[in-house]
């Protein structure tokens, strides 16, 4: 009786009670979607690297490691020798090992020096294996492979030429001239740092830094770090402890999971700046409907005074602004769920084909849930002003009929 009584008396202001709706439809699509955009974020965040079972580099802060590694992000404290590097590529508990070195750069990107099995490992999102767009992997010492950014950005296609420099972005450095690398794969967009990334191989790496590239042999004499994949995630603390206590050089081995479990709490705090902006915007839109609901309150003087005479009491009024207020939010939140639902499903395939970002779709996951009923409850704080305002005003006019 209270939501088909409710419903009615906000169809006889359908004008502001749409502008009401707007607003909140507005609001919730906000907050909704920062936390759509926070948990697919997240979500997206840890699935980086996906399959790697330790990192391994010079001893260095756990997080310094992932993100030079990783995220190729500032600078490895040291380099390891590559004797080290095969003895523990070798152990019987290591299924697979990708070498990775840093150190060049090409107009603005970093160069990795890897192995062919980088493409037959490496995983992200959910073991997601790397994929060519066109081309194959390295031919040659001097084959380079580009991550889809740098192909896109810099415009270049299979069988193009280019140079590396020495040092990192944003350093002083020199032009290898004498040496050219030619594209010979373009990888599909990932949404991970491999987008942004210059893949050649350890031997073309040493050859232009002076190495002669005609020996079969050419192996580098360090790396920066390397990756693991072991046969069972039981040897993992094994292989990490081995490692770790290494004695004919100093190792440190990391777990990416936890790695990146650290570093997503330090920039939690953009999450949460982004959250309270949207709560506030909630706020603003749930206060407006109070103040539509109070402005009404004299309009319906007559409508509340006849209740009282038909013997409606003041719970009866307090409950029936208060189905109000929650049939406007239900409308807003079926207007903003609908609206996330559909800006998602158009957005996601651009997303994933230009910039390789993969939202899945919308979830109603718990925080979204709790959120939600968040909102619920701020709902019914804030209308039981006007539902108060109701009661006390059908007390004072309770002798009043039309």
């Amino acid at each position: 009786m209270f939501i088909k009584l409710a419903w009615h008396s906000l169809m006889q202001r359908k004008g502001s009670v749409s502008l009401a709706v707007l607003s909140v439809a507005v609001s919730l699509i906000l907050v909704l979607g920062i936390e759509q955009l926070r948990s697919h974020t997240k979500s997206s965040f840890g699935r980086t690297v996906s399959g790697v079972d330790l990192i391994v580099g010079a001893p260095t802060g756990q997080l310094n490691l992932l993100l030079y590694s990783i995220f190729h992000i500032g600078n490895a404290s040291n380099r390891i020798s590559w004797e080290s590097y095969q003895e523990f590529a070798q152990l019987t508990q290591v299924n697979w090992a990708i070498p990775l070195s840093l150190g060049d750069s090409h107009q603005g990107y970093r160069v990795v020096g890897t192995s062919t099995g980088f493409l037959d490992h490496y995983r992200y999102r959910n073991k997601r294996p790397l994929e060519l767009s066109s081309g194959q992997n390295f031919v040659d010492a001097f084959s380079v492979i580009l991550g889809a950014e740098v192909a896109r950005e810099l415009d270049y296609q299979l069988d193009d030429s280019l140079t590396l420099a020495h040092g990192l972005v944003g350093t002083h450095f020199t032009e290898h001239d004498e040496n050219s690398f030619v594209v010979r794969g373009i990888l599909k967009p990932t949404g991970t740092p491999v987008d942004r990334v210059l893949y050649v191989s350890l031997a073309g790496l040493e050859a232009v830094h002076g190495a002669d590239v005609e020996h079969d042999d050419l192996v580098p004499d360090n790396i920066t770090a390397f990756l693991l994949g072991l046969n069972s995630p039981m040897a993992t603390f094994q292989v990490q402890r081995k490692i770790n206590e290494y004695s004919k050089e100093p190792l440190l081995a990391i777990l990416p999971g936890i790695a990146l479990s650290e570093l997503w709490q330090i920039l939690g705090g953009i999450e949460k700046i982004l959250f309270f902006v949207s709560a506030m915007v909630v706020l603003a839109a749930l206060l407006g409907l109070c103040i539509l609901l109070l402005s009404t309150m004299r309009e319906r003087r007559s409508e509340i005074a006849l209740l009282r005479t038909i013997g409606s009491g003041p719970l009866f009024l307090f409950l029936l602004i208060q189905a109000e207020a929650l049939l406007v939010l239900l409308l807003g939140v079926v207007i903003a769920v609908a609206g996330l639902i559909l800006g998602v499903w158009l957005v996601e395939p651009l997303l994933a084909d230009q910039f390789g970002v993969y939202l899945d779709g919308f979830s109603m996951g718990e925080h979204t849930i709790m959120l939600l009923g968040a909102v619920l409850v701020s709902t019914l704080i804030v209308a039981a002003i006007p539902a108060i305002s109701a009661c006390r005003q059908g007390l004072r006019d309770s002798h009043w009929v039309g």
